[in-house]
């Protein structure tokens, strides 16, 4: 089965943009800040490999998996150059999709990216990845944001719907355990090779929230 993304406008001459959700979302994900972008800029909006229409996909498993079956499928699609944004998990892929291929990165816009230390909250992760009804996604879902953000129950629907789908829960999982790593008994995320990024010459911007449960803002330094 091959990657499921929704596009925009890819027949104009400007680079599109790809964006990239975080460990247990999709595409749809994207929804409030795509409506504040301008409405002719090209997009790639994927749902991930064991993500919403992509579960059964090829390329599920750690960070590097997935940034091969982005890489290979923005290769079916003729895109040759680029612009990346990802979130968590998906930040993680795009900084590996920007070293394996500089040249075809216009720029990267990471929102508090995976992979930048060792400290994550994967009981929070794995509540979430386990997660189906619309309460019990609200609750996942508060556990890894900042005290008083909302959730929409339209998108908690979508989502809850994506989750009913029969092996959803089995997949995020193993994709859970692909990118957890033990070390003197404790569990945490592995990470990337970060001082690679200095040599890219790639505009980048790394966003962070001062108040983020699952990964430390203090990761940013890093």
């Amino acid at each position: 089965m091959t990657l499921f993304a929704e596009v925009r406008h890819l027949s104009s001459a400007k680079a599109p943009l790809v964006l990239l959700h975080g460990f247990g979302g999709f595409g749809a994900s994207w929804a409030p800040v795509i409506a504040r972008l301008d409405p002719d800029q090209p997009l790639v909006v994927y749902d991930l490999p064991g993500h919403g229409r992509s579960l059964d996909a090829e390329g599920v498993g750690h960070a590097g998996v997935m940034a091969k079956a982005i890489l290979d499928d923005l290769d079916k699609r003729g895109l040759s150059f680029f612009h990346l944004c990802g979130h968590s998990m998906g930040g993680a892929i795009a900084s590996l999709i920007a070293l394996r291929a500089p040249d075809r990165v216009a720029s990267l816009t990471l929102v508090a990216p995976g992979g930048f230390g060792p400290e994550i909250d994967h009981r929070a992760l794995q509540r979430y990845g386990l997660a189906v009804e619309p309460d019990e996604l609200a609750g996942g879902l508060a556990a890894m944001a900042a005290q008083g953000v909302a959730f929409e129950s339209a998108g908690l629907e979508r989502l809850a719907a994506a989750r009913r789908i029969a092996g959803a829960a089995d997949r995020l999982m193993e994709i859970l355990q692909s990118f957890l790593v033990e070390t003197d008994g404790q569990i945490g995320q592995g990470t990337l090779p970060l001082s690679s990024f200095s040599d890219l010459g790639i505009p980048t911007q790394l966003l962070w929230g001062t108040a983020d449960p699952i990964l430390p803002v203090a990761q940013a330094k890093n």
